[in-house]
């Protein structure tokens, strides 16, 4: 009887580990995405970002841009994870301007930023 109650509690012990790493391997590859459409006829170059009520703003990375008409699928840095949901945006585009700031909600799922 001995025997059966360990391998029991061995049992038990190695399913709450492994349920237990699937639990954090789901945590640590979650990211906040959104999308950006381009709706213009320059290529996007540059897209800096200012948390609502900062006046700093910061470089968020979008590779090799966004071309005109395209919509590309952007990730949030995991160093904004704990940020407020409502950010300021603005896109440099190919030709050197600047669009105007717009704030967006983050917490609001399937966002997508348009830039006319």
């Amino acid at each position: 009887m001995r025997v059966n109650n360990s391998l029991g509690r061995f049992l038990m012990l190695g399913l709450a580990v492994v349920m237990m790493s699937g639990t954090l391997s789901f945590a640590k590859t979650f990211d906040y995405k959104f999308k950006v459409h381009n709706n213009t006829r320059q290529k996007i170059t540059a897209i800096k970002v200012a948390e609502e009520g900062s006046k700093e703003w910061g470089d968020f990375d979008i590779g090799d841009g966004v071309a005109a008409g395209a919509t590309e699928e952007m990730v949030w840095d995991k160093s904004t994870d704990d940020g407020k949901c409502n950010w300021w945006f603005k896109a440099k585009f190919a030709n050197g301007e600047w669009s105007e700031a717009v704030k967006f909600d983050f917490c609001e799922k399937n966002l997508v930023i348009e830039f006319n």
